[in-house]
């Protein structure tokens, strides 16, 4: 049976913080899901350090709680409409601290070099939840409703043979992919300074300023139904997260391939969704079927920390500040099936991507926030890629989190990834590369939502093994058994 410990955190200089304080759920926050994100960064660390990155950690994520503090408490009712984030005096966060390195358990938990061979995979990691921290995984569930009061954030420690699996838990109200590396990398400095005595980096208060996003409270007698909690699309069949690799070489072959004739700008991104997106449309139509002079739906999450510019916003700033480029809500004309899978030419496909990108615009973002600010139940305004048919996709780029870049002081992380045992169909999930020396081909990594029982086709594709690697069974559902 493995050792474990739970530690309840306070904040640092939590004796003199003020009986309750409340941060308000934004609008834009509402629009995320009904779910927690659940991060896993893993370490290499000897046997000796792993003591020491245990009081660093905590120390590290007492001052770091301090700073983001909408991260300790839960989830309330406002009196006034909406939902705040409550941070009480006596709040604390859950840090779990757990031991999978016995000698006599080296049979029933993987080692640090076991999971790395298996690609840092979700599926490397046996019991999902003995490494997690239930109910705060992935996927639609009630605990994450916030009538509930959901816990905001929790962490655990798993130390591994020859290494840490560290597991950032946090609702999905808190915290979109950019906004929690922003925390990480926050922690990180904060760990650094702790394990090398130097002065700790500061925090901006505007951090947990989001009122930029959130709208007035429109008097009762004002407010309006919105639409019902959107339904799983029927059509659905059992998928897994496939896990792919394109290395720099090949990403560059493909911006090549894929750049219009006139010179018009694309990016390598606009390259690789279009490539993809062709693919996966060409190898599921003769199964799905779709009415080939009827657009396919396609859609991608933007960060918008970058974008904002009345006034800009700090690059950490925590919550959600992002939109979402769909293809049936923007002016930019979609192209149809038969466009996507062969007749356009594969420029024309990635220039499409770039005009949805650059719709994502601070102007376009107000727009939508203003026409929900009225909707009396905010909850169920998600998209729910799920309720869209077969062959729609949720594109979500995380290359600029740039984990691997954060130095905790007690080790640099290997790699990350979001821990999955409850597939969503649509869902791809771009990684930034690995940690590795600068002179290798190594490129970002792909998590795909793919049909189980179609993924050999694609797993075997000549066309798209010219640039895509395959590397292993990223998740699996947890009811697929």
């Amino acid at each position: 049976m493995p050792r474990q410990e739970t530690l309840h955190l306070h904040p640092l200089g939590w004796e003199n913080d003020l009986e309750e304080e409340r941060f308000k759920v934004s609008t834009l926050d509402y629009l995320t899901g009904l779910t927690y994100c659940n991060f896993a960064i893993f370490f290499r660390l000897k046997d000796g350090d792993k003591e020491k990155a245990v009081d660093v950690l905590k120390a590290a994520l007492e001052r770091t709680l301090s700073q983001a503090r909408i991260l300790c408490g839960t989830i309330e009712k406002d009196q006034s409409g909406g939902h705040s984030f409550v941070k009480k005096k006596e709040s604390t966060v859950r840090f779990i601290v757990q031991w999978l390195d016995a000698p006599e358990d080296s049979d029933s938990y993987p080692s640090f070099d076991d999971i790395a061979q298996q690609n840092f995979c979700s599926t490397s990691l046996p019991d999902f939840n003995e490494w997690s921290i239930p109910p705060m995984t992935y996927g639609d569930k009630p605990e994450a409703h916030p009538d509930l009061s959901p816990e905001v954030a929790a962490y655990k420690a798993n130390f591994v043979r020859g290494g840490l699996v560290f597991i950032m838990a946090h609702h999905h109200y808190a915290n979109d992919v950019m906004g929690w590396a922003g925390l990480t990398h926050q922690l990180a400095e904060n760990s650094h300074a702790i394990v090398n005595q130097t002065s700790f980096p500061p925090w901006d208060s505007s951090c947990l300023d989001v009122s930029r996003l959130t709208k007035p409270m429109v008097p009762e007698e004002f407010r309006i139904d919105g639409p019902p909690m959107p339904e799983r699309h029927l059509d659905h069949i059992t998928a897994e997260m496939l896990l792919f690799h394109l290395p720099k070489s090949k990403a560059a072959e493909l911006k090549r391939l894929a750049s219009p004739p006139d010179g018009s700008r694309i990016s390598t991104y606009d390259a690789f969704s279009a490539y993809l997106w062709r693919t996966v449309s060409r190898l599921r139509a003769p199964v799905f079927k779709p009415d080939l002079s009827a657009p396919l739906f396609w859609s991608e999450a933007v960060d918008m920390r970058r974008r904002m510019h009345s006034p800009k916003v700090h690059s950490r700033v925590q919550q959600n500040v992002m939109s979402a480029a769909l293809s049936d809500r923007v002016s930019v004309t979609a192209p149809v099936a038969a466009e996507v899978i062969s007749e356009w030419p594969l420029w024309k496909l990635a220039f499409h991507i770039r005009q949805m990108t650059n719709s994502t615009t601070q102007e376009a973002l107000d727009r939508s926030l203003d026409a929900i600010a009225n909707i009396r139940d905010k909850t169920a305004l998600n998209i729910r890629i799920t309720s869209y048919p077969p062959m729609s996709i949720l594109q979500t780029d995380h290359r600029n989190a740039n984990i691997t870049g954060a130095d905790f002081g007690f080790a640099r992380p290997v790699i990350y990834r979001v821990l999955v045992d409850s597939i969503t169909q649509g869902v791809n999930i771009i990684y930034p590369p690995r940690a590795s020396p600068p002179d290798t081909d190594e490129g970002p990594e792909f998590s795909i939502s793919y049909e189980k029982s179609l993924k050999q086709a694609l797993i075997d594709d000549p066309e798209w093994n010219k640039y895509f690697e395959y590397r292993g069974v990223d998740a699996i559902d947890a009811n697929d058994h």
